[in-house]
Order: structure tokens, then sequence, then C-alpha cells
């Protein structure tokens, strides 16, 4: 199973997949460590990304997704995926879940704000916020709520039982 967390930056794609991995036994990516370092310098200056841009990415993201495919493995990636036609991309056979984690615009800038060493320029929250697509096929999370709980819903909609957790959310 391949578990894509997908929403804008500060929304806890990184904190959420990491502990998702750990509950489900298996390896976490960063979508953010796929990007060329041209991409990087655009978002650091605070310059949004284009389709352009963006595309040899997605498609450095789907050749991995194959690759945990072909060796059989589960694994967790945080990846924006903001687009329809981004997800398509990453999940072209419907051999993907996405788990959408959704949040007021207040709250993920108020996280951005408060966050360090992180590239992501927070002044592109609002092209991030307008570019986004939200998904109708996906799970759908509250960020509003902490890790764990926001981890236990996710076990719970992928039929897992969130084994661990301080506390089970349904």
């Amino acid at each position: 199973m391949i578990v894509v967390l997908m929403g804008v930056s500060g929304s806890g794609k990184t904190t959420i997949g990491t502990l998702l991995a750990a509950r489900l036994g298996c390896d976490f990516s960063d979508a953010d460590s796929f990007h060329p370092p041209a991409n990087v310098e655009k978002m650091r200056a605070g310059i949004a990304l284009n389709d352009d841009d963006r595309r040899p990415w997605l498609m450095a993201l789907r050749k991995a997704i194959e690759d945990w495919e072909a060796r059989g493995v589960d694994h967790v990636l945080a990846c924006s995926a903001l687009k329809r036609t981004y997800r398509e991309v990453l999940a072209p056979n419907g051999d993907v879940t996405f788990v959408y984690l959704k949040g007021s615009a207040d709250l993920i800038a108020r996280r951005l704000a408060g966050r360090t060493g992180h590239y992501m320029n927070p002044a592109l929250l609002d092209s991030q916020l307008a570019t986004l697509e939200e998904p109708d096929d996906a799970v759908t999370v509250d960020i509003a709520r902490t890790p764990e709980e926001i981890v236990a819903a996710i076990l719970i909609a992928l039929g897992r039982t969130p084994r661990g957790l301080s506390q089970a959310v349904t």
C-alpha cells in the first residue's frame, strides 16, 4: 500500500507521515527531497513553481512509487499533490491512497510563521491555497487535531488498528 499525505505546506505532512509510517511499519519519504535544486531555490526566493517546474519532480515521484510497488513494500509519501492532474500523474492506475490533511488558512499560516529550517517561503501559502484542488476521492482529515489523533483517524480510515496511540479517534 502506498499512502500519499497531501496538502499545502504547513499542513503537517512530514510530521504525520513520519508517525504514520512508524505505525504501519514502513518507510517514509518527503517529496521535497525529490525537487531539483532550481525548484528549491525558486521556492526559497518566494517564487511559486509552475507546472513546467513540477513535471520532472512529479515524474521522479511516480518512478519512486513504481519502484516501491515493484518491490512489494508499503510506503508513506508526503507530497503536496495540490492539483487533480498532479495526483493523476502520481497514481495513473488508482494504485495510491491519498490522505488530504485539511486545515484553515489561518491555522496553516500560524504554523508556517513558527517554522524554522525549511526552504518553503511562508509567502507562498496564498499561491498554494489558490492552486489547491481539494480531492473528492481522498481520506480527509482535519489537521486541527493532535498528531496522534490525526494518525489514529488515518489508520481507522485505512482499516488498520490504531495500536500504540494514546487516544483512538473515530
